[in-house]
């Protein structure tokens, strides 16, 4: 059973729905101050292509609205821009109280497993300050675990961390037999290839107006861009590897950065016996991204569990 849903701007609960208040976060974190510039149009911004600029806007972000006062990472890795990636949160929100009579569950009991987390934490980071929740992150890099663990514990947050030992495995080696969650999230690798990974940056280069760079903005690992087969491999293999574990998760979902790429994935999972699977379109800007999710539970039984929540 397949259910869509359309959106067309970022998610009404979204903090950041009506921009940047560059006034606040200059006072929140002085140091975006000089990065901070006028555009033709005579409102502030800062030069997207700047790693620095991005990585310190984003450090003024979490301090000011998710109560985070340390946040860095290497420059080698993935800078997420934050409105998109707390939107994905917010969907999955909505997504557990479709199944809990319109209310959203808060607390450290729902419990959420974020596959491949990264050193920037950003889902982890953003969804406990907005909901409470508690997540688990995974990955497959040594660093990328220690940078991610060293940045919950500054913060005094109770994110669990573990490192993905088998990369060719997903939620094997992860989810153990007693665990159980309510969601499990993905921003999967979606190029094929490292050359695939370097033409959609200088895509993004020339989109900014500038010059393409050896770096990619936003930055980025090879692990956190690309993988054999792109990602409608990478989430065939985790539809498939889900089977294993549908008594343990209530919801399966993952980010689809390419449309063309869902009547694939629609086919992979209707090749297997889950009860219900929802597209959900999300718009971050000028781009419309979406999420899939899939379950192994009926509607009632879905219900049934949210409602011995406490």
């Amino acid at each position: 059973m397949k259910e869509n849903k359309a959106r067309s701007k970022l998610h009404p609960r979204n903090l950041h729905k009506n921009g940047y208040d560059f006034d606040l976060l200059t006072t929140e974190h002085p140091a975006l101050l000089p990065f901070v510039i006028t555009t033709p149009a005579g409102t502030k911004s800062i030069d997207f292509s700047d790693n620095k600029a991005v990585k310190t806007l984003n450090q003024a972000l979490l301090k000011a609205h998710y109560n985070i006062d340390f946040w860095d990472i290497p420059e080698h890795n993935l800078c997420p821009p934050i409105p998109g990636r707390v939107d994905y949160i917010h969907y999955l929100a909505d997504l557990l109280s479709d199944d809990n009579q319109q209310q959203i569950p808060l607390g450290k009991q729902i419990k959420v497993l974020d596959i491949g987390t990264g050193a920037n934490l950003v889902y982890p980071l953003t969804g406990t300050s907005e909901y409470k929740w508690h997540f688990t992150g995974t990955d497959i890099d040594t660093a990328s675990v220690k940078i991610a663990k060293q940045i919950a514990q500054f913060n005094g947050l109770k994110i669990t961390l573990k490192q993905q030992k088998n990369a060719s495995q997903i939620f094997k080696g992860v989810i153990n037999q007693k665990d159980l969650y309510h969601l499990t999230l993905c921003n999967p690798p979606f190029h094929a290839s490292e050359e695939e990974a370097s033409k959609g940056s200088e895509r993004k280069w020339k989109n900014l107006g500038k010059t393409p760079s050896s770096t990619l903005n936003f930055g980025g690992h090879n692990n956190e861009l690309w993988c054999e087969g792109g990602e409608v491999q990478f989430i065939s293999n985790m539809v498939k590897e889900s089977e294993d574990f549908a008594e343990q998760v209530l919801w399966f979902t993952s980010l689809v950065s390419k449309k063309d790429n869902i009547a694939a994935l629609e086919e992979v999972l209707k090749a297997h016996p889950i009860a219900q699977y929802k597209i959900v379109d999300m718009a971050q800007g000028q781009k419309i991204s979406r999420f899939i999710a899939w379950t192994y539970f009926d509607k009632d039984t879905r219900e049934q569990i949210c409602s011995e929540l406490d």
